[in-house]
């Protein structure tokens, strides 16, 4: 089952509850306009959860907390950057600085926080993928859900009475003045409020006092609060939002935010965050060709091109770039300058069978079946004695098709189905061979079983008319072609004549003019559409 959706249509704690109770295992993906978060569940339990802009600042933690030492967090530095060590705290661990036990009441704290963060959210989107597990060498923990839910509800609500006194992370706040020099009662106040007291020196943001202390914002907002509401403190100047970094923090965050947001389907902020890299880095190939990938799955084949020739110029002739390259070209009807560009990327990875399918692919667009029944078997030796894609059987069935080996064309496409048998477009071209040899019953089933697999596809349901049509199965045959035009009104002039001609057999002339006449919006050359018309005029 899967679970995704809008968090303006449900709560973060909702889907959480709900993969709690159904003892669910996998990755929940979420992400607003700004960031994106990855929360791991194993039978139910949250095991791990990260924010990807917020690095993990596990030793500047530990030391503001007194736990480590700057010299021991240097020396774990030093070793984590020449190790394989994925993770500083394993180091930390390693070196003796710090226990395992430590080490993971850390890292529970860490994913509290961020579940709580998360908690926050109220816009975004959200998407669950069954089976992932973090990384391996991840250290995990094992929180029950429905204590952060309990302690998130009461943060929120906490949150919203504290947010009305400081409203940004920019805000600076000094101590206030005591009447006479007398001192303040510092044994009312909590420890967290009597360790930041002395930090508020009319300097510090709440921002800086984040980094400082290694703490949340809000746990800082919270003590603050508690001194505002005590009379300790008074706000003095508002700082000036932190300006972005130019660094390869900077651009690493913005990757990663896109990476993140292309995965789930945010296209829109995926390009923001590549744009991004591109405002600070103008000759980041990589920025470009992500671009073009964007724009691909948006359809926008003129930028892709655009996007992808850009990202040739800054990061070299790639493969990867070539072939999308080529989808773009083939997109906008340059057949020949995708099949230039494809040509060039088989020159630099000639045994790659996804190269010579597409090759094949773009050579039967051509109506050159002989050149694309070659390229067809360089991908199967190139695949050796791994399963050809489903595009593959189906081009490779197609070109024998066309060349009337109707033998050849059916054991291949029954290949493919045995290979694939939830493929609906394989079975509908399976169907369309088989009728083709007088195998109309056995193409019906497959048409009927591809309906059944994409009721959404109007292809499938135009098929299915024209075969039962053949068959004289007249009112079959119009409810097939009343779903494909229902599907797509512009899917063909003939789906239309048909529909007219069917209306026609039952009497019905207004009905059947007003198909008749459809088929000529589409097809204003339709001889046998204009002349039915003509004489149902004289009718």
């Amino acid at each position: 089952m899967a679970i995704k959706g809008s968090l303006r249509e449900a709560s973060l704690p909702d889907v959480v509850q709900l993969l709690f109770l159904g003892r669910r295992t996998g990755c929940l993906s979420v992400a607003n306009d700004r960031n994106f978060a990855s929360i791991w569940f194993d039978d139910g339990w949250i095991i791990f959860a990260g924010l990807i802009s917020r690095p993990d600042r596990i030793g500047e933690r530990l030391v503001a907390a007194g736990r480590l030492t700057t010299a021991q967090l240097e020396e774990a530095v030093a070793a984590h950057a020449a190790s394989n060590d994925t993770r500083l705290g394993g180091v930390l661990v390693r070196l003796g600085h710090l226990t395992r036990a430590d080490l993971e009441a850390e890292l529970r704290r860490q994913v509290e926080e961020t579940i709580y963060t998360l908690f926050t959210w109220d816009s975004g989107t959200f998407s669950f993928e069954a089976g992932v597990q973090p990384e391996a060498g991840e250290v995990t923990v094992r929180l029950n859900p429905e204590g952060l839910l309990l302690e998130g509800a009461r943060r929120v609500d906490e949150w919203s009475v504290i947010a009305k006194k400081i409203p940004s992370p920019d805000l600076v706040f000094a101590p206030e003045a005591v009447p006479d020099g007398g001192g303040g009662d510092d044994a009312a106040l909590d420890a967290l409020e009597r360790r930041l007291l002395p930090m508020l020196d009319g300097q510090r943001s709440v921002r800086t006092l984040v980094d400082d202390t290694g703490l949340t914002e809000f746990e800082i907002s919270r003590a603050l609060y508690g001194l505002l509401s005590a009379g300790r403190i008074r706000r003095v100047a508002t700082a000036a939002p932190a300006a972005p970094r130019l660094d390869g923090a900077r651009l690493d965050e913005h990757r990663n935010l896109g990476v993140a947001f292309y995965r789930t389907g945010m296209f829109a902020e995926a390009e923001r965050e590549y744009r991004r890299v591109i405002a600070l880095q103008p000759g980041d190939g990589e920025g470009h060709f992500r671009l073009g990938l964007i724009a691909l799955r948006q359809a926008r084949w003129a930028d892709a091109r655009d996007a992808l020739e850009q990202s040739m110029i800054h990061g070299g002739r790639r493969v990867s770039t070539l072939h999308n390259l080529a989808l773009a070209h083939e997109a906008l009807g340059d057949l020949d300058a995708a099949e230039t560009a494809l040509a060039e990327a088989s020159a630099l990875a000639s045994t790659d069978a996804r190269l010579w399918t597409a090759r094949a692919l773009l050579a039967l667009r051509r109506n050159e079946v002989a050149a694309a029944l070659d390229r067809f078997a360089r991908a199967r030796d190139a695949l050796g004695s791994a399963q050809p894609p489903a595009r593959w059987y189906w081009g490779c069935a197609w070109a024998h098709a066309l060349l009337e080996s109707w033998p050849d064309a059916l054991i291949l496409g029954r290949e493919g189905v045995a290979a694939y048998p939830q493929h609906p477009i394989l079975r509908t071209a399976l169907a369309v061979m088989l009728e083709a040899t007088g195998e109309v019953g056995e193409a019906e089933a497959h048409l009927r079983h591809a309906l059944g697999e994409e009721p959404a596809m109007p292809q499938i349901s135009k098929n299915l008319g024209d075969l039962l049509y053949r068959a004289a199965r007249w009112d079959e045959a119009e409810e097939a072609f009343e779903r494909a035009v229902t599907l797509a009104p512009a899917l063909g002039d003939d789906t239309w004549f048909k529909l007219g001609n069917l209306a026609c057999r039952r009497g019905d002339l207004t009905n059947a003019r007003t198909r008749w006449e459809s088929a000529l919006d589409i097809n204003p050359e339709h001889a046998l559409a204009r002349a039915n018309l003509a004489g149902a005029g004289e009718a």
